[in-house]
């Protein structure tokens, strides 16, 4: 196996959008070093089940509605 290959693994802290914080290791800055993330788990809507929009283009849900009202789905 080759020498210095490989990256350095050290410990870092990350703080959330909310001000939590946890440490874990990485290969990201250096040791002791603040990770302060924008977007995270407790915030960000494909996490959260944010606002989700149903675009009618071109009126297929209508017709696909109007199609199947009567089958009580």
């Amino acid at each position: 196996m080759k020498a210095d290959i490989h990256p350095d693994y050290h410990t870092i802290t990350i703080v959330m959008t909310n001000g939590t914080e946890y440490q874990t290791r990485s290969t990201w800055g250096s040791e002791g070093d603040k990770l302060n993330l924008e977007i995270d788990p407790t915030s960000h809507p494909a996490w959260t089940g944010g606002n989700q929009h149903l675009l009618d283009r071109g009126g297929r849900v209508s017709r696909f509605k109007k199609r199947y009202e009567g089958l009580g789905i």
